[in-house]
């Protein structure tokens, strides 16, 4: 993905809007929902080692 330069005289600044209280709970409840669901996974495999690199002795 390449970086975006700025036109001259343009500003790439976006300002959000303020959440209303029913968003931010919908928004809390659904990060809620997706912790708790995805802490059960299993943990990856920790990499020991270079993958394709002959290892120096």
């Amino acid at each position: 993905m390449g970086h975006i330069k700025e036109p001259k005289g343009v500003d790439f600044i976006i300002q959000s809007r303020p959440l209303t209280k029913t968003e931010e709970l919908a928004i809390s409840e659904h990060i809620k929902n997706y912790k708790l669901k995805n802490n059960n996974l299993p943990d990856k495999p920790k990499q020991t080692g270079r993958k394709g690199k002959a290892q120096l002795a």
